[in-house]
């Protein structure tokens, strides 16, 4: 049976795709052919319509020839053979060599944009801020940098991270929102290899801040990171001070050496631990660290008063109007919540927290001081607690060791986990260090609503709701699925009951803070959201760092929520130069409150910090003050 031939019009089409197949000489003929098929007759028509055309028909075409050639730029000459083929090769010649030219700069220019969109040039700033590698933590150290260079003309931010150039610019862009007068640059490239660290100019940088990515290994990165910047900068005198962060203590003094005498480095989950402890001990003081840390409020700073040198560390607390001093800096040492009697020296720097560094300014404000309305009773003392973990992950252990180094008599801690045989010897070894807490593991999936039934979770002071760690071997799996589950039957309960539960949450993707199901108010920990505002705030005053360390230690002088009633007569008012006497009194710095009226009504939910020393207000019994001091 003979074959059927195919329609002309794809036999056509078919021929046409193999001649283009054969390279550039046949496409260069056919635009030759499909030009000339355009050009010429339309020519024709132009000449054959002119009134002032020749009559000839030779003078006719060759007038056509001529429009012809001027239009391709082909010379268009008339006369014999040799002078017609002799323009059509110098015009071809000028056209080859244009041709030529504009394609080598073309390419030129594509080379040049490529290597810009690819993030390769060299940054020349000078008092830059170098920002390497890149995780969730990147979007809140730039935004804390854009606001705390809000006041500044000429501000800039080098990123370098081995992702695509436009991609970060994309994500900045999107999660930072408007920089001001900020200039946000992005370098691509391996953070280490320091022929590429170069690209971000870090020897003429204010502060190079090192970032762990968000992956196994993260800390070993940091560390050969923090060697090659060491190698980038060999050769230069000055060099800039580095703030790294890691994730396991196992890593920190490795990155510590890697870092230099001058650099900071910050082990994110023990910061995590103190901070969730302490939060789970007095709901709301996430609130304070939230306030403090970031710089849209009033956040630390360290300043010199001559004026105040000789004198007792008390008068100093009633010396700001508009700023509360939290304790001194001597050499290296951070000395918060000194007692009263200490004297303050010559070069002290006092530690104050206020609205801006230009809001530091002195006067006497004991004239404020009402003491007929300061409290005299006794304070109560602190009793033993419970606290009910839910989940386990890295970072457990370590609040456990929180929880254990302030238990009083008869505090009790109980894991609810549904890992294997690592996660029970986990809990066991946990529970053999000491015995001033009770710890006692019970099997079960938390987020199963069985689970959370069998456990009388109104019977516990704190709650405190951990993501688990993906297990060795899977994929990574997001924490907060499972920690989103869990706070979803909580909430159910307390619908149930009609009872809050004094939940702590800890959460890894801020994101996830406006789909939790919990009182806009509640202790949310943002682990790394966290670190990065610790980290621009020690970008700006790496002395900073110290008083950190001190501030959210475990045996050390911390923040703390105390009764009003502890400082003020309740029903009572006063102003708050009163509060930060009778604070004082108590070898404590009061630095602010929290109205239980305005909880759930203000947008800080009730949270004032540094009030003016002259505000006054009513003290309720469920009022809570504010303070830096010890247990």
């Amino acid at each position: 049976m003979a074959q059927r031939r195919a329609p002309f019009g794809d036999r056509a089409r078919y021929w046409f795709d193999s001649t283009l197949a054969r390279g550039a000489s046949a496409l260069v003929g056919w635009m030759a052919l499909l030009c000339l098929a355009v050009v010429v007759p339309a020519s024709a028509v132009v000449v054959w319509t002119d009134p002032d055309a020749p009559a000839s028909l030779p003078d006719r075409l060759a007038q056509v020839w001529h429009l012809t050639g001027e239009t391709l730029r082909l010379g268009g000459a008339t006369g014999t053979p040799l002078r017609v083929a002799m323009s059509v090769l110098l015009a071809l010649v000028a056209l080859l060599y244009v041709s030529t030219l504009v394609g080598l700069i073309t390419t030129a220019l594509t080379e040049r944009l490529t290597a810009l969109r690819r993030g390769r040039s060299t940054v020349l700033e000078q008092g830059h801020v170098v920002v390497l590698g890149w995780s969730e933590q990147v979007f809140t150290v730039v935004s804390e940098l854009v606001a705390a260079n809000a006041n500044q003309r000429h501000a800039a931010v080098a990123v370098l991270a081995d992702r695509d150039k436009t991609a970060m610019e994309e994500a900045l862009s999107t999660k930072v929102g408007a920089v001001g007068c900020t200039r946000l640059i992005c370098r691509s490239g391996p953070t280490t290899d320091p022929a590429v660290l170069t690209l971000t100019s870090p020897a003429t940088a204010g502060v190079v801040l090192v970032l762990p990515r968000d992956e196994p290994g993260a800390d070993a990165e940091v560390v050969k990171t923090l060697l090659a910047l060491r190698a980038a900068l060999a050769g230069h005198a000055a060099r800039p001070p580095v703030v790294a962060a890691v994730r396991d203590d196992r890593y920190r003094l490795a990155a510590c050496l890697a870092a230099g005498p001058e650099g900071v480095v910050l082990e994110s989950d023990t910061v995590t631990a103190r901070l969730i402890v302490q939060a789970a001990r007095r709901p709301g003081l996430s609130l304070v660290h939230q306030e403090l840390l970031d710089f849209a409020g009033d956040e630390f700073y360290l300043v010199t008063e001559p004026a105040l040198a000789g004198r007792p560390f008390g008068d100093a607390l009633l010396s700001y109007p508009t700023s509360s001093v939290v304790g001194m800096v001597r050499g290296d040492t951070p000395l918060l919540s000194p007692p009263p009697q200490t004297p303050i020296a010559a070069d002290d720097l006092l530690v104050v927290i206020s609205r801006d560094d230009d809001t530091v300014r002195p006067a006497d404000c004991t004239d404020w001081v009402e003491a007929a309305a300061m409290a005299s009773g006794p304070v109560a003392p602190a009793r033993s607690e419970r606290v009910l973990l839910l989940g386990w992950n890295r970072r457990a252990p370590l609040m456990i060791d929180q929880l254990r180094r302030r238990a009083r008599p008869g505090s009790a801690v109980d894991v609810v986990a549904d890992g294997g045989e690592a996660t029970v010897r986990q809990v066991s070894e946990a529970g053999a260090h000491g015995t001033g807490l009770t710890l006692t593991l019970h099997q079960g999936d938390v987020t199963r609503p069985e689970t959370l039934r069998r456990l009388d979770v109104h019977s516990y002071d704190s709650v405190i709701v951990l993501g688990q760690d993906s297990a060795p071997g899977q994929p990574p799996d997001d924490p907060d699925n499972r920690t989103l589950v869990t706070l979803l039957l909580l909430r159910q309960l307390e619908e149930a009951t009609g009872r809050e539960l004094p939940v702590v949450t800890e959460l890894i993707d801020d994101r996830n803070r406006a789909l939790a199901p919990i009182s806009p108010g509640a202790d949310v920990i943002i682990s790394g959201k966290l670190i990065g505002l610790l980290m621009a705030q020690i970008s700006q005053n790496r002395h900073l760092a110290a008083v950190f360390e001190e501030l959210f230690s475990a045996d050390g002088t911390g923040i703390r929520l105390r009764p009003a009633g502890d400082y003020v007569r309740p029903g009572c008012e006063t102003t708050f130069a009163t509060v930060v006497a009778a604070a004082r009194q108590r070898g404590e710095c009061a630095i602010g409150y929290r109205s239980h009226h305005d909880a759930s009504t203000s947008p800080a939910y009730g949270m004032r910090i540094n009030p003016a020393k002259c505000e006054r207000r009513h003290w309720a019994t469920e009022d809570e003050v504010v303070v830096v001091g010890r247990d």
